[in-house]
């Protein structure tokens, strides 16, 4: 099979890029030819790269690498072709990140009023926004993998695009290493006791990750249990000052985050389906998120997590803090979230379509 994939910006150290490499690894692994279409690549080997060259503002850009992809692939011939992007035409789109529109609604939904008229309006969301209607239609896409049974309901309700066409691929992690690291060194590391309740938050982008409503509830939670902390990983700036709180910035380590933790606390406005929250359950952490997370569909209440139906519901996160806190347990996913079966899972998806555009050739 030979197979075009694009992904407009490529790296080999990013971990975003992580599921793209152990990917390309197993088409390569099963003989197949790997063909990678993107704007900014790093070497990896093994690998044909085919530079796509899109310069433009922030509004146009989407719109210029989608045409620019186009015009590099008609100048060969493939089996299949795999976009992680929004684009004109593909075999097989993944939604990684959700549907844009959904998410400038719930964004709209949980801005302060004056706020409100403005999100969306600008050239880029527009330009997003007319991709993915062009994206989720069977003319220019035969099939769709997505990372969460909500987001296939939301492309279903919004673009009418064939509910059979869609095929749920849990994200996947790497389990090992989340799964055995010293705790004790890594409370020492961020100078937590022994006796410490620390909850977690990972994550940047913090408007949308929903870290002021996590320090929000962790203030109310603190003030009547002096032994919580909480440390916040990633990159932006606090909206407010919150007493008891460690500010690690990005970590290369971030299993050490997690290892040092008790509890898990990430409720965002809009998630696809974060790994952070497949990562906790790997480290053993009882995961307290939103229901506008598609990751919230692998906990079970009471058993590994506590799903909160609005991230505004500070009351509600406070009390599943107190009930986790006091159950003091390690915890584990109900479910397969290896790396190695998403990636099985998608190859066979690629298999699928590769085989459709064949029969297709062929009539």
């Amino acid at each position: 099979m030979k197979v075009a994939l694009i992904r407009r910006n490529f790296s080999t150290s990013g971990g975003a890029e992580l599921y793209l490499q152990r990917l390309l690894g197993a088409l390569q692994q099963g003989g197949h030819e790997v063909h990678l279409f993107a704007q900014n690549w790093e070497a990896a080997a093994g690998i044909t790269f085919h530079q796509v060259h899109a310069a433009g503002s922030r509004a146009a850009a989407p719109r210029v690498f989608a045409e620019a992809v186009q015009a590099k692939l008609a100048e060969g011939s493939w089996d299949c072709v795999f976009s992680l992007e929004r684009t004109i035409a593909q075999d097989v789109y993944r939604a990684g990140d959700g549907v844009h529109a959904v998410w400038l609604e719930q964004r709209r939904k949980h801005a302060p009023a004056w706020r409100k008229p403005f999100i969306g309006w600008g050239g880029f969301h527009r330009t997003m926004r007319e991709l993915e209607r062009e994206t989720f239609s069977l003319r220019a896409t035969r099939r769709v993998i997505v990372n969460s049974e909500m987001v296939r309901k939301e492309i279903v309700e919004r673009f009418n695009y064939p509910d059979e066409r869609i095929h749920l691929v849990r994200n996947g992690i790497e389990l090992p290493r989340f799964a055995s690291v010293d705790r004790a060194a890594a409370r020492s590391r961020f100078g937590f006791g022994e006796r410490d309740c620390v909850i977690l938050f990972v994550g940047s982008g913090w408007e949308r990750k929903g870290l002021s409503f996590a320090l929000e509830a962790f203030g109310r939670f603190r003030s009547s249990a002096r032994d919580a902390k909480m440390l916040v990983v990633g990159k932006g700036n606090p909206p407010f000052h919150v007493s008891g709180v460690t500010y690690a910035g990005v970590l290369r380590e971030v299993e050490v985050a997690y290892a040092a933790s008790d509890l898990f606390l990430f409720p965002p406005i809009y998630e696809p389906s974060a790994n952070v929250c497949f990562e906790a359950l790997a480290a053993g952490l009882p995961v307290i998120t939103s229901s506008s997370n598609g990751a919230a569909e692998v906990l079970e209440e009471g058993v590994n997590g506590s799903v909160i139906r609005d991230p505004r519901d500070i009351t509600t996160i406070v009390e599943r803090l107190a009930y986790w806190a006091g159950r003091k347990q390690r915890v584990r996913a109900g479910c397969d979230l290896s790396l190695e079966r998403n990636v099985a899972q998608t190859v066979q998806v690629l298999e699928l379509a590769a085989a459709e555009r064949r029969n297709a050739n062929a009539k």
